[in-house]
């Protein structure tokens, strides 16, 4: 009989069995865990590669790309350059001040496009050869993102650069303003017409533009009657001329049997001439000037600044201006932009002088309805003007209406959008 202190052979059995089966469990858990963290380490690393060889494949795009538009363009451009520079050589600078300067913003400009273009192979070599290094695991990441980053820049690069070479027209190498106008008085309206102002500033600061909105009227509380934005940089008018119009906001019901909403901004795009200025002349009889006050928005809070509306007699043009301090610096200002609305209305006329614009053929952005914008039940973007559809609503507002840009262009100027 074993003592009181003793265990009995069948309890001791039974300890043991427990024991061994606890180290199993441990075993198994910590075998459970191996192959969890395992799968889990796997699973990374393939997530890694897919991302890398992701990556990798758009920067060998943008290279490939690169190379095979930058040489013929190089000599292209290098060829226009030297063709300037011998120009310069035939006459006189001194003879004719305004032909002179014209030549010499030419020369610049086509001496930037060379120099950028020669930027470019640059980059796509440096690209390329970091994605090779890459393959042989001699480089780190940090040098691979410096390749991405490099293609990004490539590829805006030549979007630029294809697209201005279809930006042939006459003005199309200007800057730009554009203005947004609430159609009516409504809340819904004014609300709206800020969605469209944010759309175009967060447009222009996606590409490295600085947008300066120079005039804006709100509503008490919340939305604008009426603003204007300045680009002072080349091509933007190009860009944005196709922009002019009605941009509606539909909200239907969820079947999209009924419309439940509708609102409307009217933008407008007039040029700024950054080299020279509109020389024109229009008799002072043919203008009608009123002064209103204007309350704007500004950072410290609101400020009143006599507002100028000038109206043409001749075509019923309306332009107005209320960003500058004085009411003759908001005139001269108002008078170019009507000076300039005029050069193009003549221009898309094929008439030579403004008294030869006819009244009845001025296209109304008022009544040429540009876009539509589908909240309900599809959240969509409709270009009324070439059909392409963004199916994206969201993104679209959020300034990413480049494909509705380049379709807008490429049609204005007999090409299909790709």
């Amino acid at each position: 009989m074993a003592t009181a202190g003793s265990m009995s052979v069948g309890a001791a059995t039974r300890l043991a069995r427990s024991r061994r089966a606890e180290g199993r469990g441990r075993v198994v858990v910590r075998s459970s865990v191996r192959a969890s963290q395992s799968l889990e380490d796997k699973t990374n690393r393939v997530f890694k590669e897919l991302g890398y060889f992701s990556l990798k494949k758009k920067i060998e795009d943008a290279v490939v790309r690169a190379q095979v538009i930058a040489s013929t363009a190089l000599k292209v451009e290098e060829a226009r350059r030297i063709a300037l520079e011998d120009g310069f050589q035939q006459y006189n600078l001194w003879d004719d001040i305004k032909k002179s300067t014209d030549s010499l913003r030419r020369l610049s400009t086509a001496t930037k496009v060379v120099d950028a273009l020669k930027d470019l192979q640059y980059k796509a070599e440096e690209a390329k050869l970091i994605t090779e290094l890459a393959d042989m695991d001699i480089i780190n990441h940090q040098l691979f993102k410096q390749a991405y980053n490099a293609s990004l820049d490539m590829s805006k690069f030549l979007d630029w650069y294809e697209m201005s070479k279809l930006l042939t027209g006459r003005y199309d190498k200007e800057g730009a303003c554009v203005t947004i106008r609430a159609e009516a008085e409504d809340i819904s309206s004014q609300v709206w017409a800020e969605k469209i102002l944010r759309m175009y500033t967060r447009w222009s600061e996606k590409h490295g533009y600085k947008p300066r909105v120079v005039e804006k009227i709100p509503l008490e509380g919340v939305g604008i009657k009426y603003a204007a934005i300045e680009f002072e940089l080349e091509y933007v008018y190009g860009y944005l001329s196709g922009e002019a119009g009605v941009h509606r906001m539909i909200r239907s019901s969820r079947d999209g049997s009924i419309i439940r909403e509708t609102c409307s901004a009217v933008v407008d795009v007039i040029p700024i001439f950054l080299e020279s200025t509109a020389d024109v002349h229009i008799e002072e009889s043919d203008l009608e000037i009123s002064s209103t006050s204007s309350r704007g928005r500004k950072e410290s809070g609101y400020e009143v600044r006599s507002a100028v509306s000038i109206r043409h007699t001749q075509t019923d043009i309306i332009v107005h201006c209320s960003d500058e301090r004085s009411h003759f610096a908001n005139k001269m200002k108002a008078l170019n932009r009507l000076k300039a609305k005029l050069l193009v209305i003549a221009r898309e006329q094929g008439v030579a002088h403004l008294n030869e614009i006819k009244k009845a053929d001025i296209i109304n952005v008022s009544e040429q309805e540009d876009r539509i914008y589908a909240f309900r039940p599809h959240r969509l973007v409709q270009d009324m003007k070439t059909g392409v559809q963004l199916p994206n609503l969201h993104s679209a507002l959020d300034g990413n209406i480049d494909p509705l840009i380049r379709a807008n262009i490429c049609m204005r100027r007999g090409r299909y959008p790709e």
